[in-house]
């Protein structure tokens, strides 16, 4: 897979001083994850330019980074003190807590790094790095999102509060992906805030999915620990609003989410698949 070959490209190799912490970096980024948002961003960057952009892997590879370093710290005891992540042994796990903690800040500072060296026009690659930064930030973004996620526990949160959080805490770096891959691709102001829609669609509709699964399916069939919501008592979409309305608010927001690609036409086809697969997935 691009991405994939990306990342073998780009990571320090395991043996590389210090060892340990390239080696738990790897553990935690070739652990099988999904690629869901490079897999976007590229989908996205291929729909504005009508092609595979030359680099575009590079970036969706700083995205997976972004990622994986943010499920290595929500794994942490402190956090959610998860033991397996994607199947595997969590990071902290495998590795101890003050290395993994290491390997999350690793991951998102190589992550930047890659992003400065970006192979496009450097007013896109300073757009790229700045949404990103603010995705994955404070203010609706991913940190603001986990902190409001830990203060919600074991209370009944309002809806708005609930939609707040998924938006941020996941829904943030979907849409990231998709409007970084836009703006790569080189798309107008116009069709970014499209792909801006269509993201901040999906990324709700994602997490709601996710919600009914962890009460849906076992652990072995979702790589994590199933039942871990209702055991710590998360704020979630089944726990508010059942499973069936939840999987109702997940199609219509894809719904809308697809209603804001109709504008490019055929282009549009595998970012409106990749959608439908978001509400169809089993883990």
């Amino acid at each position: 897979m691009l991405t994939d070959a990306a990342l073998e490209r780009l990571l320090p190799a395991e043996t590389q001083r210090p060892d340990v912490i390239h080696r738990a970096m790897r553990h935690s980024v070739f652990a099988g994850g999904k690629r869901l948002r490079p897999i976007l961003c590229i989908e996205a960057a291929r729909m504005i330019s009508g092609k595979l952009p030359e680099g575009i892997e590079e970036l969706g590879s700083a995205l997976e980074m972004l990622h994986t370093y943010s499920l290595i710290h929500d794994d942490l005891p402190a956090l959610d003190n998860d033991d397996l992540r994607r199947g595997r042994p969590t990071c902290h796990k495998a590795f101890g807590e003050a290395n993994a903690i290491l390997a999350g800040d690793a991951l998102q500072t190589y992550a930047y790094e890659v992003l400065a060296k970006l192979r496009c026009p450097s007013d896109r690659r300073v757009r790229i790095i700045a949404e990103i930064a603010h995705d994955t930030g404070t203010i609706d973004g991913m940190i603001g999102g986990q902190v409001l996620d830990l203060e919600s526990e074991r209370k009944k949160p309002t809806a708005e509060i609930l939609e707040y959080i998924h938006r941020s805490k996941t829904g943030a770096l979907i849409t990231a992906g998709l409007v970084s891959g836009g703006i790569y691709g080189g798309g107008s102001d116009e069709q970014i805030e499209k792909l801006r829609t269509f993201g901040r669609a999906i990324g709700l509709a994602f997490q709601i999915v996710d919600d009914v699964l962890d009460v849906t399916q076992s652990s072995e069939q979702l790589g994590k620990t199933a039942g871990k919501d209702t055991a710590t008592e998360k704020a979630t979409y089944p726990s508010l609003f059942g499973v069936d309305e939840s999987l109702k608010k997940a199609d219509a927001l894809i719904a809308e989410g697809n209603a804001a690609l109709d504008g490019f036409g055929a282009r549009a086809a595998t970012l409106k698949s990749l959608a439908a697969y978001l509400v169809e997935r089993k883990k």
